[in-house]
């Protein structure tokens, strides 16, 4: 029962959390911070909205019961690859500040999908 509970609350907050900088990758108009924080890692103004479908379609997979384990490792790899980008500009800040965000789908596939049963 804690295992399910635990489970749901970093499910919603790893849907939450995706849709969210889902969201704002499709609007980095409107913020230039992020428009910066994304050209500063590399990403050309082009990838940006491929990146915002990605992790929205990441953010699918991780509702439906049969693509939960696929949708945690896409986002996993996307967390680990976000690090990769920073660690090569030698924004190792950014780097601490991502592992608690990998925790997340690491700690999700251990747990399991909270409905499964």
């Amino acid at each position: 029962m804690i295992k399910s509970i635990i489970s749901l609350i970093l499910l919603i907050t790893s849907v939450f959390l995706n849709l969210k900088h889902g969201w704002d990758s499709f609007n980095y108009k409107s913020n230039p911070q992020s428009l910066k924080m994304m050209n500063e890692l590399g990403i050309s103004e082009t990838y940006i909205p491929v990146l915002g479908v990605s992790i929205i379609l990441i953010t699918i997979l991780l509702l439906i019961p049969r693509t939960f384990f696929l949708g945690n490792v896409l986002n996993a790899m996307s967390i680990v690859l976000i690090m990769a980008l920073a660690m090569r500009v030698g924004n190792f800040k950014m780097v601490l500040m991502e592992i608690p965000f990998l925790m997340i789908p690491l700690i999700m596939i251990w747990l399991k999908y909270p409905f499964k049963n």
